[in-house]
This record gives structure tokens, sequence and C-alpha cells, in this order.
């Protein structure tokens, strides 16, 4: 951990004490370094992570202040058991009328699974892509065979490279989303009637792998900052035959945490101990609050155990669909899956993708990105606070755009998601995220998408409907 982050959990750990109460001004910028032996430039990192953590704001002439509102509790559950039968999956159904339902373009895409399109630079890749097609209109355009189309695979390489992970672009296999990038993974290490560890709540796409390939899942519960409990993982690999473990260590679907670096170790080496191969969701890195990309498991990996899993998808193109899986030892066999599953990858849409991030401001249209979903992540939390009834919690989403929300136990997310269909306004109901009947009171909301009265309208019928259940 960097110095500045240990002067921020600190001071956050300080202020989560009560000692510095809301409304109240932290120390100086001089003080604090005077106090804790650093300099000037490490105290503005670390106050400038604490801002973005959403535990201080900022004051001109006057300094730094704890939030008048304080955050929300996070959104949690109730302790589980450790699970002692492994489950069939059978969610799928739920998941797509669900979402025919979110969408319907009348309604109010709070349920939505997908970022807001206007953000993405689809017009600047549409040129690209329109300029590729005149030049080889001449000849035909076969799609490229697995891997993939080696200047986007070097671009990808490239990419992890700046940010610390060095990567053998050979490793590398283009894939048609994150999607299929996690059902050739989990086809890799895994079989029919097979065991599959997931978090507890799960991103359903991980369910749907599993139900599509005939196997079964044990749910771990998931701590809502920390990840996916270890403990109970130890006992579950010590006691049965686990065909591979699924989670999303960084800004998890519907949770929103970036699970910090030791747990990621430790479970990598956990897994690791027991020779089962772990696959990493990580489409929304790029996605991130902080002042720097979070590490992977493939940071960890030193056994080729790791089949890490992302994609464009959510933040340049969703409409291309160009995802990629590096995935270690299993590589030969990810690559032959590809092609005898879906052949290939279209061409067209991953030179243009390659070309957009040799030549254009990849990184300026993220941190753009960024900056509107974490204001638009607290917004959000505010509101709920605000409109909905006593006892709601809701998480503290450190990257991505999905807030869980958990509401008062008498309330049903499916009773509120068919109540609130009604007026215009989807939700992501919890029942998506379990093979299970835990999460029957959480839902899932999207703020991805531009502030309006509209939207605030919506949360406060929600609010109501809430209410009335409760």
């Amino acid at each position: 951990m960097k110095l500045y982050e240990q002067l921020a959990d600190e001071i956050e750990a300080t202020v989560r004490r009560g000692v510095f109460a809301a409304g109240e001004r932290i120390p100086s910028v001089r003080q604090a370094s005077q106090q804790h032996g650093v300099s000037i430039k490490t105290v503005l990192r670390a106050y400038a992570l604490l801002e973005s953590r959403g535990i201080v704001d900022t004051r001109p002439q006057s300094g730094y202040f704890v939030r008048e509102q304080a955050r929300p509790r996070a959104a949690r559950k109730p302790a589980a058991q450790t699970p002692a039968v492994a489950a069939e999956v059978d969610v799928s159904g739920l998941v797509l009328s669900t979402l025919r339902s979110i969408g319907s373009r009348d309604a109010m895409p709070l349920g939505s699974p997908y970022p807001d399109p206007s953000l993405f630079p689809w017009r600047k890749i549409n040129q690209y892509a329109n300029a590729i097609a005149r030049r080889h209109a001449s000849w035909n355009l076969i799609d490229d065979l697995p891997p993939g189309n080696p200047e986007l695979i070097r671009q990808i390489a490239r990419r992890y490279a700046e940010n610390g992970v060095p990567v053998d672009p050979d490793e590398i296999v283009i894939t048609v989303g994150a999607t299929e990038a996690i059902n050739l993974s989990l086809q890799a290490v895994a079989k029919p009637g097979d065991t599959v560890i997931v978090e507890s709540p799960t991103y359903y796409a991980m369910l749907h792998a599993i139900e599509r390939l005939g196997m079964r899942a044990i749910e771990v519960p998931t701590h809502p900052a920390d990840g996916i409990d270890l403990d109970v993982l130890a006992q579950i690999v010590g006691r049965r035959k686990i065909a591979a473990c699924m989670v999303m260590p960084n800004f998890q679907n519907p949770l929103g945490f970036q699970m910090p670096d030791e747990r990621k170790r430790r479970l990598v080496e956990l897994l690791a101990a027991h020779e089962i191969p772990v696959i990493e969701n990580d489409v929304y890195q790029e996605l991130y609050f902080g002042d720097t990309r979070p590490s992977t498991l493939k940071n960890f990996d030193t056994r080729g155990l790791v089949l890490h899993c992302a994609s464009f998808s959510k933040s340049l193109t969703a409409s291309y669909r160009i995802g990629w899986a590096m995935p270690g030892r299993y590589r030969a066999q990810v690559e032959k899956l590809k092609f005898l599953n879906t052949l290939t990858t279209p061409s067209v849409p991953q030179v243009a993708v390659a070309d957009y991030l040799r030549q254009d401001g990849y990184d300026r249209h993220l941190r753009h990105v960024r900056k509107i979903y974490r204001q638009q992540a607290r917004l959000m939390a505010a509101m709920v606070q605000r409109f909905f009834p006593d006892g709601t919690r809701t998480s503290s989403p450190q990257g991505g755009y999905v807030l869980w929300v958990e509401l008062p136990p008498r309330v049903d997310s499916m009773r509120l998601y068919q109540a609130a269909l009604a007026r215009g306004i989807t939700i992501g109901p919890g029942h998506m995220f379990s093979t299970r009947n835990d999460f029957r009171h959480f839902i899932r909301l999207n703020y991805s998408y531009p502030w309006t009265t509209a939207i605030e309208h919506a949360l406060r019928t929600l609010g109501e409907l809430a209410a009335q259940m409760a």
C-alpha cells in the first residue's frame, strides 16, 4: 500500500470512529504533514483520495471538512452458514423476462445492466469501421481466426503493461464480449455435473454460464467491501471437490466493491493450494473512482490458474462486443473452444477498436466517464437515503455504475419490480443475483444515465412504493 493510501485509511478510520463529526474541519494540509511526518504532496493525494471516497469535501480557502451528510451504511446480508449442498442453477428465465422489460424504450432504465451509450465515442469508432470497410472493398475481408486480430491483441497487452500488469500477448484470445470469454473459460476447466463456487450475491452472467453447461453452484457469502468470505471458502475447498471458482474482485456487480490487494493475493494462494482455477470477471476494470487502476487476480498468479476475462463493452462500445480472455495454462483449450463454439470474432470491429486505441484519446474518454459515474453514484445513494423508507441501506461503489440497495425486510423486490414497471420504471430485483432467496428485499439500480428531474421523480416514486410495502 502506498504512503498516501495508508494516510487516507488512517484518517478515514478516525472519521468513522467519530473523532471528527460531520461538518467539522480536519487538520490542514500543513498540519497533517507535520503530524504524520510526510510530505505535503502525500497529504494532498491522501485528501484527494478521501474526497473521492466521499469522506470529506473541499471548501475553497477554508480547507477539508467531513461531509455533512455521512455516507450511508453499506448494504449487507445476514451472516450465512457454510453452504452444504451445491444448487442447481435456473435463473435464466427470470433474467430474460426482466431484461426484456428493462429494454422497453418507454421505461426509466434504472434496472438496466448496460451503461448509458451516450457516453461512448461510438461515432468515432463507426468512422474507423466505415473507413476499414471502404479500404478493403476490393477484396473479401474474412474474419480473424482465433486468437484474433494481432494489432488489437497488441493494444490490449500494451494497456495492461502501462498499468503494471505485464502480459504476454500470446496469451490473449479475442472473444465476442466478456460473456463468451467467461463461458469458454468455464468450459475449459469444468464439465457438466461439476461444482463451481460463486460469490453471493453474484452477477447473473456467471450463473448463466453454470446453468448453460449443466453444472452446480455453491454460493459463498460476499462482504460489500472486502469481497468473498475467504474463511468460508477455505472450509468448502477443504471438504468438497470444486472444479472452479468465479469472482469479480473489482467493482463487483451488484455490490461495487474493490477487493483489497491482500485479500486478492490470499484468494489466489488459497485456490492454488488446492489446484482450483479461478475465473476472474474484470469487465469494469477501467471504471475505477480512485487515483489508480486496481490490481487484478492476474497480478498474483504464479501458476497460470487465473483465467482473466474482460471487454470494452462497459467502457468504450457495447455494440461491437469485443472481449478477451487471458486463460493462463488453459490458453490452448480456450482457443480451441473459441474455434469450435463461434469460429471467429468479426474483423472490422476488432480493427476499428484497435485503431481507436492507437490513435484517439481513450484515457481522456475514461477520465470523463469516471468523473461522471463517481458524481452520480454519490447523488443516487443520497437520493435513495432521502426518498426510501427507514432501514434502507446502500452499497458504496468504488467503481462501475450500479448501486446495490437493501430495503426493509418486508419489501419483496419482485413485487416492487412489478409495481414500478406499471409506472414505467425498471429496477433489477435481487432474485436475479442468487440461486436462493437470500436477496428478496434487495434491488440493483443503474446510475450511469444523466441525472434529470425524471430520474429523481422515478426514485421518489420507488421510495413511496417501497414505503407502502414496508
